[in-house]
Order: structure tokens, then sequence, then C-alpha cells
């Protein structure tokens, strides 16, 4: 999980921990349904763009899924793929639950993680000139 990945041109450790919620936070996510659809289109992404789901949490009210990316990928192009798909697939698969447009909030959360914290950093950059 905190192992540094390689492509030809970059070594990079990339873990976020987004967190996103239905539209009027809608209890939709207890439907089994709603789940297994969620959990295999995040899966079949993770294949698509060469991410890796770490943990995926979905509770009644809002989703926790914590990926290792690519630094092709910024966070809000990661969630636009993932929020954007799977909310075209809820309303295509159960059209009663479209809202206004969309499934989901605009809104998410996002933190990064790894295996250094940002204080060993400072320290670090801080001691190059010595």
């Amino acid at each position: 999980m905190n192992t540094y990945k390689s492509t030809r041109h970059a070594k990079f450790l990339l873990n976020y921990h987004f967190v996103w919620i239905p539209k009027y936070r809608k209890t939709i996510l207890d439907n089994p349904e709603i789940k297994k659809l969620i959990l295999g289109t995040i899966n079949e992404l993770a294949d698509k763009h060469n991410f890796e789901v770490l943990n995926t949490e979905i509770m009644s009210d809002h989703i926790h899924l914590f990926i290792s990316a690519l630094p092709k990928y910024s966070p809000s192009k990661l969630m636009n793929i993932i929020k954007g798909t799977t909310g075209r697939r809820i309303s295509k698969q159960f059209p009663e639950l479209n809202i206004k447009g969309s499934i989901w909030t605009r809104a998410y959360f996002v933190a990064t993680a790894g295996n250094v914290s940002s204080e060993t950093i400072q320290h670090y950059i801080e001691k190059q000139g010595d």
C-alpha cells in the first residue's frame, strides 16, 4: 500500500482518500444493487485508468474511497471519472433516482496519504543546503 511505484519517467506514491455524497443526502446507498453497481464500476475504472483501489466503504449517505493513482491524474480528474461514470450508470439502471440531473453533489472531500509526514519533507528540504 505504501510502496513507491514507477513509470518510465517518474517514481511516485500518490494515495488519495475521497468522500462524496448523493444529492440531498438521499439514503440511496443502502440498496444492495446500487452498492454492487458502484463497486463493480469503480473496479472496472481502476483497471481502465490504472489506479489501485486500496479500500472502499459505502455508508448509507456517503462513500469513502482510498486509491493509489498515477501522477498523470489529478484528484479532480479522478473524481470526475469516478462520480461521472457511477452516476450515469445508476441513473440508467434506476431512473427514479436521477435527482435534478445528477445522482451526486458536485462537492467532494479529498486528502492525500503517504508514508512520510509533511514535517519530514520540510526538514529534508531545509537540510539540502547544508
